[in-house]
This record gives structure tokens, C-alpha cells and sequence, in this order.
């Protein structure tokens, strides 16, 4: 009598009735295949082996469960193909992956979590909501990896805030920052300085979440961010420097300005050509009192001269800001 083949019961969070992701394995006593049964021991010497054939074969790798198996020196790339291969909710728990060739490899929602990726070839490789926490990056390649707006633990924090378990949330940025660290340091280690400074720029927002809401050190933090991106972003300081510009001229336009011993501002009583010409001459002066020129055509009277005063302080702060973060992305 024939025996009744039963499949891998893995059921993968993505399969949907367009698109169903089912593994086409044999199972065993607890219901799943070799590969997706997290009990079955993986350590053997042949596993490596054995997952190269299995993957080039077109076998499901969505969702393996290979925590603490040797993988040193396996070769997971697709080759002749342009997608790699698709490892995607997979979990590599202090998996040995030294020196693997991973090129283009899928691990979006996979665990990597404290794997030893020393020496690996992770180029091109998509780690949208990857678990990344306590990796070993040291010497593995990182050019044009996909790491999506937010991480893993970003989204469990916000999760955590939602249902209003603090220190849940803070447990989370706690390790979004540390992951953020050892990516920016590898990347400053590898030369890929702009995606150092992303980096960088991440780690300090996680740490800023951390602080107390409304307190003084993450309201100067998200000030400095909002400026500056924490000194990684000299074109927000340009756009930032517009807007102040552009809000003050305005308020030039209505609170007057003095010119040759006369008061000037916009009105009703005024053609739209002579309101625009008088805006030009208020964005001019607004120009001038942020770059604290001062060439004195122009002079504030009544409340224009407080916010002279306000524009041109930020003003001469801003340019000097912008060339120190300048100077230091250049010189990078």
C-alpha cells in the first residue's frame, strides 16, 4: 500500500489568493520539512552542501530555520538570474555565515540576528525588516543594500508606544540605535560615507526618542535635526535659510519699512503692481538683514525691527552652520 506523501505545513505571512508561497517538501512527525522544522538538528558538516543544491533546485527558502548552523563559506548567490534568492522570513539566528556569498540575496523580515557575517558579500542584498541586532559586519561588503525608512525595531517600538508600554518602546530604540551604530561604523569603515551619514543621522534620532518627551535635550536634538539633519545635511540648512527669508520678507511686506524718510508696506489702497514691487524691495531687505549685510537703504520701523533683529541673529548662526557641515561632508 502506497504511504500518502503530506507536505510541509509552513504557512508564510505574505501568500496571499494571488500568490501563495507553499513549500512543496515532505514533512515530518511535527508537520514541517527539513528545512522549515526549527527542532531538527542542523549542524551537521553536509548542511552547507545540501542548501546550496536545495536552493539552486528552486526549493522553498522562504522561512528556513537555520539558527546556529555552520554556513561558512556558502555560496547562496543565483547566479545566471536577476533576482537573488528569496530568503525572506528566514531565521539565521547566530548563524555562521562567514565569508558567504550572499550577492543580491533576499532577507526582508529574516532574522540575522547576532550571525557572523565577517568577510561576506552582501551586496545588492534587500534587509527591509531584517532583525539586524548584534550582527558581526566586520570586512563583509554593504554597496547598495536595501534597508527600507525604518528597521525592524523602529516599527516594534512605535508599536509598543501605541499600546502605551514605555518601556517596551524604549527597550526597542534601545536596540534600533545599536544597530544603527555598528551599521554606521562598518560603513565608515567599507568608505561609503553617505550611507555613514544616514546612519548617523538615524542612531541620533533613535537616542533623541529615548528621551523624555517634552524635555529641553530632545527638543535642542530635533531642532538640530531640523536644521541640520545632525550635520549630514547641508542642503536643509539652504532650504531652511529660504523659508526664514521668505516668512520675514512677508512680514516686512505688512509691517512697513522705512525708505528715504518714508514709511512703505502694503494695502489695499495700492495697485497689485506697486504691493508686488514694494514685496520684491521687502524680500530684498529680508535678503540683506539675513545675510547681515546691512547696506542701510532700507530701514525697520515698529515691529520690523524685532524681527530684523530675530532674522538677522538666526541668519548669521545659519551661515555659519551650514559652512561647518559643508566643510565636514567634503572633507569626509
Amino acid at each position: 500500500m502506497n504511504k500518502i506523501k503530506l507536505l510541509c505545513q509552513y504557512q508564510d505571512p505574505d501568500s496571499t489568493k494571488q500568490q501563495a508561497f507553499c513549500c512543496q517538501g515532505e514533512a515530518n512527525n511535527s508537520g514541517f520539512c527539513y528545512w522549515h522544522d526549527k527542532e531538527v538538528d542542523k549542524s551537521g558538516l553536509d548542511v552547507k552542501q545540501r542548501l546550496e543544491k536545495y536552493a539552486r533546485g528552486g526549493g522553498m527558502l522562504r522561512g528556513i530555520k537555520l539558527a546556529r548552523t555552520n554556513l561558512q563559506g556558502i555560496d547562496l548567490v543565483n547566479h545566471h538570474e536577476k533576482k537573488g534568492y528569496d530568503f525572506s522570513y528566514a531565521d539565521f539566528y547566530h548563524t555562521n555565515l562567514k565569508s558567504g556569498h550572499l550577492f543580491n540575496i533576499n532577507l526582508q523580515h529574516a532574522s540575522i540576528m547576532k550571525a557572523d557575517l565577517r568577510d561576506s558579500n552582501l551586496n545588492c542584498a534587500n534587509l527591509e525588516g531584517t532583525n539586524m541586532l548584534g550582527v558581526k559586519w566586520t570586512g563583509s561588503k554593504f554597496e547598495n543594500v536595501k534597508i527600507g525608512n525604518k528597521i525592524k525595531q523602529e516599527y516594534d517600538a512605535k508599536a509598543a508606544l501605541v499600546a502605551k508600554n514605555a518601556q517596551e518602546n524604549i527597550d526597542y530604540l534601545e536596540q534600533a540605535e545599536e544597530i544603527y551604530r555598528d551599521l554606521r561604523k562598518h560603513a565608515e569603515h567599507e568608505g561609503i560615507f553617505t550611507l555613514s551619514g544616514y546612519f548617523i543621522q538615524k542612531e541620533l534620532t533613535m537616542r533623541r526618542l529615548q528621551l523624555p518627551r517634552y524635555s529641553m535635550k530632545r527638543t535642542i536634538s530635533k531642532i538640530v535635526d531640523i536644521f541640520c539633519g545632525y550635520g549630514e545635511a547641508p542642503l536643509r540648512i539652504i532650504g531652511l535659510s529660504m523659508a526664514i527669508i521668505f516668512i520675514c520678507a512677508i512680514i516686512y511686506a505688512f509691517t512697513g519699512l522705512s525708505y528715504n524718510g518714508n514709511i512703505q508696506a502694503m494695502g489695499t489702497e495700492f495697485t497689485t503692481s506697486e504691493n508686488i514691487s514694494f514685496f520684491l524691495s521687502s524680500l530684498y531687505y529680508s535678503v540683506v538683514t539675513f545675510t547681515t549685510l546691512g547696506y542701510g537703504d532700507f530701514t525697520p520701523v515698529g515691529v520690523s525691527r524685532a524681527i530684523a533683529a530675530i532674522e538677522a541673529f538666526t541668519g548669521s548662526f545659519t551661515i555659519a552652520l551650514f559652512v561647518v557641515v559643508f566643510v565636514k561632508k567634503m572633507t569626509r
